[in-house]
């Protein structure tokens, strides 16, 4: 009797297998339909950067043409570091200022409610609603008056400042999940603001700083018109060494995917190494 429900069960169970099959199989499909969207023109770019300039000119380009490492070789000859290094110290800088500045105005938001505190949240987020493009001018004229054009801090005081917003909703969206009778603990026990957020705060949304970083970083080092309007040789970031392959003489577009890549790599390295974080972070408040 045993081994005929054993047997039932297992033919159950079996039949749940293949309907879970039969229902996922389009969802599946359509996944990898989507994921080869994404990454085809990732994978393209690689395989052209390994081509010869005359291979990956050519309409349509040659997709066995034979693979080469000279485009990279050139590409890191002609002086990509200070770009990678500018580029570096605006993100990395200025992302260090937004989450010190991010941090205490969420908390004020989500620990410890100011007087409207989501009035305060929407006023913040309506500073992203001016295009970028509308403030290019009296940004520039403001730096030009500071003596701060072709200065890398200009970067990072503008990209701090672009960020900001940003950060501040995630940060708030993160801290709200932390139960209040923690830091009310710890507020009993006669700990001060500075060691709650430093003890209490930081350890447990760290998933979320992570996450948010690695966003604002990324926002940073992929930022172009104001690069290009506010530095000039000295302070010049990676995406303004990849405008240097778009010249009278034409595209060089095997050179130019090589460059790509490189310069897209610190954020891939970067991204890979906090994955675990940047999952639990971005899932964070995502289950009430």
């Amino acid at each position: 009797m045993s081994a005929t429900t054993a047997d039932k069960a297992i033919r159950t169970t079996r039949r749940a297998a293949r309907r879970h099959r039969g229902e996922g199989g389009p969802l599946g499909v359509v996944a990898w339909l989507a994921a080869l969207v994404f990454i085809t023109p990732i994978a393209w770019m690689i395989l052209t950067g390994f081509h010869h300039e005359v291979d990956a000119a050519t309409n349509p380009p040659s997709l066995f043409a034979q693979l080469t490492l000279e485009n990279y070789q050139r590409v890191i000859k002609s002086n990509i570091l200070p770009y990678l290094l500018n580029s570096l110290m605006a993100a990395g800088f200025s992302t260090i200022l937004v989450i010190v500045l991010a941090l205490p105005m969420a908390y004020a938001t989500a620990v410890k409610p100011i007087a409207n505190p989501r009035g305060l949240l929407q006023w913040v987020l309506s500073t992203k609603f001016l295009p970028l493009i509308a403030a290019l001018v009296p940004v520039y004229i403001t730096f030009k008056q500071l003596g701060l054009l072709d200065n890398i801090f200009a970067l990072v005081i503008f990209y701090t400042g672009l960020n900001l917003p940003i950060a501040v909703w995630m940060c708030h969206s993160f801290l709200s999940d932390i139960p209040a009778d923690i830091m009310a603990a710890a507020e009993v026990d006669g700990a001060s603001l500075f060691t709650i957020l430093r003890s209490i705060v930081l350890p447990i949304s760290l998933p979320g700083i992570a996450a948010t970083s690695l966003i604002c970083f990324i926002f940073a080092w992929n930022e172009f018109l104001f690069a290009l309007n506010l530095t000039a040789t000295k302070a010049s970031t990676a995406p303004i060494f990849l405008v240097g392959f778009i010249t009278s003489e034409g595209l060089f577009m095997a050179q130019l995917s090589a460059a790509a890549i490189i310069v897209s790599l610190p954020v891939v390295i970067a991204g890979w190494v906090a994955q675990d974080k940047l999952v639990q972070g971005l899932s964070l408040g995502a289950v009430k």
